[in-house]
């Protein structure tokens, strides 16, 4: 009889449920255990559900803020009187997000019981003990209520099961400050925005990261007034710098109060208010506010480190590029590794520990390939090196900034805001890194993403033929600009 390996995935965000379609299709035994859905928070609580909200707050965006240049007219009193254009329906916007999210997460069901995957629902925990005679490991799942199978059926009560290889996917939760709990109803985190039926009327985000970000920008289309509290100089501290001032120029530009430099100590609600006291003594009231001041990984009680798993002291699991953890036949993958917090890389360190795991080909992870958006208005995309690696020489590079303005779609489009940034190698001209701030940017950066993956270089880039007109022809334009720079910064050292 054919040995069967058999795998526990603890979690069953994009890490876990695209690990469990591989190791299923290569002939593995796959038992998931999770406790909320599948799709985790990426597909319940976090990427789908804002991005869908996000949708919402674009169409808003797009309209007020070119209808009167684009020609379209509205409502005779509206433009003179100040008064909005369009209005939004947030409880039904909520009801439509939610619906979205818990479909999702049902098709991935589907997709993972149709490979013959077992799904149990509960908390899984390694067992002590670490690795029996036969290098198996027991994993513990107390059992919720209708816990048993992907649609219920029995549940409750304590199951232990043996695994060759076990794979960690628990994710992360909110972090919370300590005088800042939110209460679900005035002080909220960002799986309770969702709950709402009316838009908030004056919205304090405490936090300028992605998620901070964007549910500011997003909430300021819906109609909400919003002060956006940042402990930093600028939003974004982590995004290319020119983008970031773009994004806080257009925020400030539509009305947003960007508070820089200004940390909130302490949230509390009174009555039908929230106020935020910053270190400075000074107060912010608001109708609401939304804490986005980072996550916490769900390693707590899985007994990780009693059986050898390394965390670091933020509480992520340790792995190397194929997903390993410091246990023999335990990986992790997701954002609980805290490499990079992106269902897209979850989903592919996911699949590289099966590869690993269960012997067939694996290319290790390689995070300069990895395309990544904010999705504000405009949209920040990124890939490859950046203009950090460049300052501080992890990457000698030439680069080049093309405004959007100048480009004839944009201009037709009402579009006045954003850049494509483009770095090459100075010798070889090969395309290590990129940037664009534009609407749907996220689509845009698949190009330079293609470039990056395959060593491409501007002249190739730059001799592809790209649609006239279109926002993307700026792309080729700033390779062709690059191209230019680098032979001319190679004629003045050969002339030198």
């Amino acid at each position: 009889m054919a040995y069967v390996t058999r795998i526990v995935i603890i979690g069953g965000g994009p890490g876990g449920y695209e690990a469990a379609l591989v190791a299923a299709d290569l002939g593995a035994e796959v038992t998931v255990v999770d406790r909320d859905g599948l799709g985790g928070a990426a597909v319940l609580t976090d990427c789908v559900p804002s991005k869908t909200l996000i949708a919402t707050a674009e169409v808003m965006t797009s309209f007020d803020s070119s209808y009167e240049e684009l020609g379209i007219k509205v409502a005779a009193d509206a433009p003179t009187s100040g008064a909005r254009v369009v209005g939004v329906d947030l409880g039904k916007v909520n009801r439509r997000v939610k619906r979205l999210a818990v479909a999702q997460s049902h098709d991935i069901t589907q997709s993972v019981t149709r490979a013959g995957v077992t799904l149990l629902r509960g908390f899984g925990r390694l067992a002590p003990g670490g690795q029996a005679v036969d290098g198996s490991r027991g994993v513990v799942v107390d059992l919720a209520e209708g816990g048993v199978g992907a649609e219920g059926g029995e549940g409750g009560g304590t199951r232990e099961l043996r695994a060759d290889v076990v794979l960690i996917a628990t994710g992360t939760r909110p972090r919370e400050l300590p005088d800042a709990v939110p209460d679900g109803e005035r002080i909220l985190n960002w799986t309770q925005v969702y709950d709402l039926d009316e838009l908030p009327e004056e919205l304090i985000v405490v936090g300028s990261g992605v998620t901070g970000a964007e549910f500011a920008g997003a909430y300021q289309a819906l109609g909400s007034r919003v002060t956006l509290v940042s402990s930093r100089d600028r939003v974004l501290p982590g995004e290319d710098p020119d983008a970031a001032t773009v994004l806080e120029d257009v925020f400030r530009r539509r009305g947003m109060n960007v508070m820089s430099r200004s940390r909130a100590e302490s949230v509390q609600r009174v009555g039908d208010k929230v106020e935020v006291t910053l270190s400075d003594g000074r107060v912010i009231t608001g109708s609401h506010c939304l804490m986005a001041v980072g996550s916490i990984p769900n390693t707590g009680g899985m007994g990780l480190e009693e059986a050898g798993v390394r965390l670091t002291e933020g509480g992520q699991v340790k792995v190397d590029r194929v997903s390993r953890t410091s246990a023999p036949g335990v990986y992790a993958a997701g954002d609980v590794t805290g490499v990079f917090m992106l269902a897209s890389v979850a989903a592919m360190q996911g699949r590289i520990a099966m590869y690993h795991a269960l012997g067939d080909a694996v290319q290790p992870l390689n995070l300069k390939t990895v395309a990544s958006n904010v999705f504000t208005d405009p949209e920040i995309a990124t890939v490859g090196y950046s203009a950090a690696d460049v300052e501080c020489g992890k990457m000698d590079a030439v680069c080049v900034k093309l405004p959007l303005r100048g480009n004839p779609r944009a201009k037709m489009q009402g579009i006045r805001d954003g850049f494509v940034k483009l770095f090459c190698r100075p010798g070889t001209g090969i395309v290590v890194g990129g940037v664009v701030v534009a609407p749907r940017a996220s689509e845009l950066i698949h190009p330079i993403s293609l470039a990056v993956d395959n060593n491409l270089t501007v002249e190739q880039v730059a001799s592809a033929f790209t649609v006239y007109p279109s926002v993307s022809g700026s792309i080729a334009e700033a390779a062709r600009q690059l191209h230019i720079r680098k032979r001319a910064a190679g004629g003045a050292a050969a002339g030198a």
